[in-house]
């Protein structure tokens, strides 16, 4: 492919949008050499995973490997063995090949205008999170572990993985299956590349429920050879160009052209991103599974009669218009050369006009508030339409508005037809006024093959810690200046705005200055969310946030002390950007309620204390050891951002511990110990709500053979703060 913009669609999808900032894309894999002069300019930074030593390499070995890499006479076996032979040790002839790996896919994704490779979404914001620096593991599952983990907690919208485990059966190491079906959950979408082993072979992650998989098709538009396919690959793959894909190389600005599906995989995480950005510009929060959905299903199919193995195409080559009519509901045109909408009216009565650029694409007829479209040719990327005569009257008498819509096709039906892809149920919701504008107006479609993007909220219900920061040096010096002196050993010594317990005695005198700091809440240490109290209780979320600090800092066997807090508010699509650098998103707190803090033991007590009114001779012993596994389960196992359903469900169930509590002394009167927690949406609820179901999972450590206890509570997320629903229910299961 010599050139992106040879991609059909491409030109006009960039002319709507180069990315968004407020997108981070995560990119796993080596390290990238951010030196590059593609790189100048970009939101693309790199972390040092602490999971893998790094190790030294002698930038001579780079500009070797560089040399033999470029000598396009050569085979990739002969190749290997001038690499092997020039440098031997292969934990550093590894490292540098991972290194050229990352930097020439990040380039394809991140390369800025006007430099040397030009990305597909230079405006967003990248990590890089290298997998190994050591030159080994590279596809080792912990590693890949690490590296998701990373990338969630980060905060990232898209997770590129461009490792491929080489994998027969399809099954992953149950922690990566864990990682990855996490970081879906948490509204991640994740891309991979299928692998270049030539066959009916599968990788991990790319095999995966739920990757957007991704393989190679040739400059002449059939598969390659080389792309792997079958299996689950031809239920969730797309292809996108992979030979000859322009890209950057480590210790050189000169731009190098590479093949492969790790060439192909960037590309459609590129389109992806620039997708999920054109629904932040729609006022939407960003949807992985609608992306997701739209590029798997507008896929191309291959035709039979023109490839000669159509199952290496997946389920067809990338369709970036079909996509984009699937998340925008409007035809791909460059940007200033889309519809425009008019209208004509008078005092009584108002016509809205359609109006096209695309000359014989529409047919308008307009008449005593009649509007006839009618479709003729074929759009770009091959999409023949049939639309059907529309009638839309709208009036207005005697101050009442009303809406008449008269359908002369098929009951306000429209059928597109496109290589089997159908569209139907799209309607048109028209605002009547005296003096009707664009923006009244608003079009909402229903995507191919009924495509419903998954619900998503900006309800968080999180777990974390309490912490604060400055923002700039000039904000902390004025608290140092304004702190006052505190006493250590009988000497009075300036104040240190950086100690909690100081701030937090600080704050406690001087409420106001609260408003000054930028609040954060922590997971691990990390800070996740920059909070915002407001409304009309924002005093008083002030003063907790106030109170919360102060507790953290005292000692821990203060009666006084919490060592976590949740937060209930709503995610806004503001960033802060801390003294650090780094941009956290902007939680909304309406009020107190919601906000609570304690410590395990405080925790654990009070759920004993309410079992014990219940039940007179409970093991307090036992239930003590098994209520603390199950709230260290939920802290460290199944952390999370609490912004999924799923997860504001679990986060609420340990902070509501008393189900919890309640079930598991049931469980320990029996002999049993927990085994397993699960969260799935409730196949049953109350009207208007959002159920799901907690189960608690119990076993007999002495008895394999005994059938395993589930208990099962409900939880209502559709609040602002989750609720509780009906009683604890339990049954037996064989295993």
């Amino acid at each position: 492919m010599p050139d992106l913009s040879t991609i059909p669609g491409f030109t006009e999808l960039q002319s709507h949008t180069t990315g968004d900032s407020r997108l981070l894309i995560a990119v796993l894999d080596g390290s990238v050499d951010l030196d590059r002069a593609c790189f100048q300019g970009a939101k693309l930074s790199q972390i040092t995973p602490f999971w893998s030593e790094d190790i030294e390499i002698d930038p001579d070995l780079i500009k070797v490997f560089r040399d033999i890499d470029q000598l396009d006479d050569l085979d990739d076996d002969t190749k290997k063995d001038k690499l092997k032979a020039a440098i031997p040790d292969d934990r550093i002839r590894h490292r540098i090949f991972c290194d050229f790996h990352a930097t020439h896919i990040s380039s394809t994704i991140f390369g800025q205008p006007g430099s040397p490779v030009e990305g597909i979404a230079p405006g967003c914001r990248g990590i890089n999170i290298p997998i190994a620096r050591d030159g080994e593991n590279f596809i080792n599952p912990l590693n890949l572990v690490h590296a998701f983990n990373q990338a969630l907690e980060l905060g990232a919208n898209i997770i590129h993985c461009a490792a491929c485990h080489p994998t027969q059966s399809g099954v992953a190491h149950e922690l990566l299956e864990k990682a990855v079906r996490q970081a879906q959950e948490n509204n991640v979408l994740v891309v991979a590349p299928g692998g270049n082993d030539k066959g009916e072979c599968w990788c991990i992650p790319a095999v995966l429920p739920g990757v957007l998989t991704v393989g190679a098709y040739k400059d002449n538009g059939q598969p390659a050879k080389f792309s792997n396919f079958g299996g689950q690959y031809n239920q969730q793959g797309v292809l996108a160009p992979g030979h000859n894909i322009l890209g950057a190389q480590p210790g050189s600005d000169k731009a190098v052209r590479k093949k492969g599906t790790s060439c192909a995989a960037p590309v459609i995480t590129g389109i992806s991103a620039l997708l999920m950005s054109l629904q932040l510009q729609q006022g939407a929060a960003p949807d992985a599974e609608a992306i997701r959905a739209a590029i798997t299903n507008s896929a191309i199919p291959c035709d039979p009669e023109e490839v000669e193995e159509p199952e290496r195409c997946l389920l067809g080559k990338v369709n970036i218009a079909g996509a984009f009519e699937l998340i925008t509901g409007q035809e791909l045109a460059a940007k200033g050369e889309e519809s425009e909408i008019t209208s004509q009216g008078s005092e009584d009565k108002s016509t809205i006009v359609f109006i096209s650029s695309q000359e014989g694409n529409r047919e308008q007829g307009i008449g005593n508030g009649e509007q006839g479209i009618g479709n003729k040719g074929n759009r770009e990327q091959g999409i023949g339409n049939r639309v059907e005569e529309l009638t839309v009257t709208v009036s207005e008498s005697e101050g009442n508005r009303e809406q008449e819509i008269g359908n002369t096709g098929t009951d306000n039906q429209l059928t597109l037809s496109s290589d089997g892809v159908s569209a139907n149920n799209i309607t048109a919701n028209i605002i009547t006024a005296n003096n009707i504008t664009a923006d009244n107006i608003t079009a909402n479609t229903t995507a191919a093959n009924n495509i419903v993007p998954s619900a998503s909220s900006n309800l968080v219900y999180v777990m974390g810690t309490v912490g604060y920061d400055f923002g700039t040096e000039a904000r902390r010096d004025s608290f140092k200046q304004l702190m006052p002196p505190v006493e250590v050993n009988g000497v009075m010594v300036p104040s240190n705005p950086y100690d909690a317990r100081q701030m937090g005695d600080y704050l406690g005198q001087n409420l106001y200055e609260a408003k000054s700091l930028i609040w954060t809440l922590n997971l691990e240490l990390t800070p996740i969310y920059a909070l915002e109290p407001v409304g009309a209780f924002a005093d008083d979320t002030y003063a907790t946030l106030q109170d919360m600090l102060a507790s953290e800092a005292l000692p821990e066997n203060d009666e006084e002390y919490i060592e976590r807090v949740s937060m209930a508010g709503r995610l806004s699509r503001k960033t802060v950007k801390l003294f650090s650098g780094q941009e956290l998103p902007v939680l909304k707190l309406y009020s107190p309620r919601g906000m609570y803090g304690w410590t395990i033991n405080t925790l654990v007590d009070n759920a004993i204390e309410a079992v014990r009114q219940e039940q007179e001779n409970a093991d307090e012993a036992a239930i003590r050891k098994s209520l603390t596994a199950f709230l260290h389960r939920v802290y460290y196992d199944l952390r999370n951002l609490g912004q999924a359903d799923r997860d504001r469900a679990i986060n609420y169930a340990a902070i509501n511990a008393f189900q919890a509590a309640e079930s598991i002394s049931e469980a320990v009167a029996i002999g049993m110990e927990l085994h397993s927690i699960e969260v799935e949406k409730s196949p049953f609820c109350r009207y208007d709500s959002n159920c799901w179901d907690v189960k608690l999972k119990f076993f007999d450590p002495d008895n394999g053979r005994r059938a395993k206890k589930i208990y099962r509570f409900t939880i209502d997320v559709i609040d602002l703060v989750p609720v509780t629903l009906g009683h604890v229910r339990s049954w037996s299961v064989p295993k």
